[in-house]
């Protein structure tokens, strides 16, 4: 997001464009918006992140134990958590601290990160289904919740209703305020550049690193897509670099932790860094698969998405033993650190 409006900004600032028919951009009306709808967005998520994950409890480490047995199982354990949770980083860290604890072992844990990254298409398809039109719905429902219903679990549900509510309708500010970009030929310019898959994925990677969250990124470049100011393919890549952006959130979670622990952290960032370079290779396939499969911008790249991650779960998935031994290589063991590796079962 920062990006994609820093490098708008500075063309527009940098050269002046001629006079046109084109009425000219109040940039500190479009500012304010976009940086209060930000805002807005931001202060949701991590109101969500935080309801949810208070919701999640014992429960949730207990199944994911219980699933961890079978990796076919892991990994579909991974994509309904992440949905759950609307988190993959919430998901991954917490089998990151599971490792960690001795609870299970690295191997066990990577059919479920493989799993995440799936599950986290699915707010791709909420942003692109536009529903941000009923964001002051849910907020006016989790307020009345809130107020009229009784004890913490109440208080619980409210707070998912109106972070979900407060996400939705900062989207809604933020394509509001962008709306007037359209009609600026530098703008658009601009933003056509990130078609160059590489421009794109750095964009997006640094964004996702600023905003800290990728299914954020994703909801903002929906909905700039849904407004016309973002092409397909310009979409797909800024998305292959939201993939490597959301690994800082899981690398943070691994310092001081045991070697095990480390291992599953680095085992995102290869698997997401791996996947993204195939991605940029083939996004012509994705740019035709979302062209194929949608007649809106946004939503064809939201199910870009869905397709680049269970494609790559999938391919992925049969190889997590021979993942797990080169990990034991590249992050050995040390002396002290109680968690052997075991590996993942069948």
């Amino acid at each position: 997001m920062i990006a994609i409006f820093a490098a708008a900004w500075g063309t527009s600032v940098a050269g002046a464009a001629p006079a046109t028919a084109t009425p000219p951009i109040d940039w500190l009306t479009l500012a304010m918006g976009a940086l209060g709808g930000l805002a807005l967005f931001l202060y949701g998520v991590d109101i969500l992140a935080t309801a949810l994950k208070d919701m999640a409890g014992e429960g949730v480490r207990s199944a994911l134990k219980r699933f961890a047995a079978n990796r076919f199982a892991a990994l579909g354990f991974g994509t309904v958590a992440t949905v759950a949770l609307d988190s993959s980083s919430v998901v991954i860290i917490l089998l990151i601290t599971m490792v960690d604890a001795g609870m299970m072992t690295f191997g066990m844990v990577l059919p479920m990160i493989l799993g995440s990254n799936i599950g986290t298409t699915f707010s791709s398809q909420l942003f692109a289904w536009d529903v941000d039109k009923f964001a002051p719905v849910l907020i006016a429902a989790a307020m009345s919740w809130k107020m009229v219903g009784k004890g913490e679990s109440a208080a619980r549900y409210s707070r998912v209703l109106l972070g979900l509510g407060l996400v939705l309708f900062g989207l809604n500010i933020i394509g509001t305020a962008a709306d007037p970009l359209r009609d600026s030929p530098l703008i658009l310019a601009t933003l056509k550049q990130f078609e160059n898959p590489w421009l794109g994925v750095l964009a997006g990677a640094l964004a996702t690193l600023a905003i800290q969250s990728s299914s954020a990124m994703m909801g903002i470049v929906i909905t700039l897509a849904g407004g016309g100011l973002i092409t397909l393919p310009a979409g797909i890549a800024i998305m292959l670099g939201a993939e490597i952006g959301t690994c800082a959130d899981t690398l943070l979670a691994t310092i001081g932790r045991s070697r095990a622990a480390v291992k599953a952290g680095v085992f995102h960032l290869l698997f997401n860094i791996v996947s993204v370079l195939a991605g940029v290779l083939l996004i012509d396939g994705l740019t035709r698969f979302g062209t194929w499969s949608a007649g809106e911008t946004g939503q064809r790249i939201a199910n870009a998405h869905v397709l680049f991650n269970v494609v790559g779960a999938v391919i992925a998935l049969p190889f997590v033993r021979t993942a797990a031994a080169l990990l034991d290589r590249i992050v050995p063991d040390r002396g002290d650190d109680g968690h052997a590796a075991a590996q993942p079962q069948a």
